[in-house]
């Protein structure tokens, strides 16, 4: 494993990338682990049926001019690291609950639980692999007194879902629909979401636990891939909606 500043020292243009944690380790010819400059880490793996894979592409953000096609075929997995006191059967059945995004049980275990959040696409919480005292948080809240809610300046995963007035509803009856004030799209009510093609959420609860204490703070973008009168939204990536 050789850091980009290690090996590419004197390169103006990666000047950037000194003194983070970006990082590039060669394994083998087929798996590459990249560290992104926050401590993000990806497994870029060769696809063992490159045909068969661009075969399930269901849809990319448009292209950049002047832009190649990325290589990429598809996103298979995003690990999350959790605290190892994470109730991970909750998390489970608040994914089942709001987002009618079921759990794959074949691919869980003791220490994790993988959820499905479309075709051959998982999201997975683990427990962190550096032990049960390992500080974990993916929220950065900053406060001010004119917003209802906390700004916030950690990492948020986009997904798409069916039925965006259904999740809305399920996430305000537990309580946990969020608005960050960092970003101009504000959904407050249903109609306001419905209106925006979106609604955020944050904290992840179970929904069996009646105090409803936070798991895990995890800012979530929940989109609709339509518009009221039924046409694709103009930023939705899916091919066929």
């Amino acid at each position: 494993m050789e850091r980009y500043n290690d090996y590419l020292d004197g390169d103006e243009k990666f000047a950037p990338l000194k003194e983070t944690e970006f990082m590039v380790g060669v394994l083998d010819d087929s798996l590459l682990m990249v560290t992104d400059p926050w401590g993000t880490e990806f497994n870029l793996m060769s696809s063992d049926d490159p045909e068969e894979d661009r075969a399930s592409d269901v849809g990319a953000q448009p292209l950049i001019e002047g832009h190649k096609p990325s290589e990429g075929l598809k996103l298979e997995d995003l690990t999350v690291y959790v605290p190892h006191d994470a109730n991970l059967e909750g998390i489970g059945r608040f994914y089942q609950h709001v987002l009618g995004a079921p759990a794959i049980e074949e691919l869980g275990s003791e220490s994790s639980i993988s959820i499905s959040m479309g075709e051959r696409q998982t999201l997975t919480f683990q427990y962190h692999p550096d032990g049960p005292d390992t500080l974990v948080n993916h929220h950065d809240f900053s406060y001010d007194e004119q917003d209802e809610f906390p700004s916030n300046h950690g990492p948020h995963i986009s997904l798409y879902v069916t039925n965006l007035a259904k999740a809305y509803q399920s996430a305000a009856k537990l309580g946990v629909t969020y608005v960050n004030p960092r970003f101009k799209r504000r959904a407050y009510s249903e109609e306001e979401a419905l209106d925006q093609c979106m609604f955020r959420l944050i904290e992840i609860v179970d929904p069996l636990d009646e105090n409803k204490e936070v798991i895990l703070y995890l800012e979530h973008e929940v989109r609709s891939a339509k518009t009221r009168d039924g046409k694709k939204y103009k930023s939705c990536p899916l091919n066929e909606v």
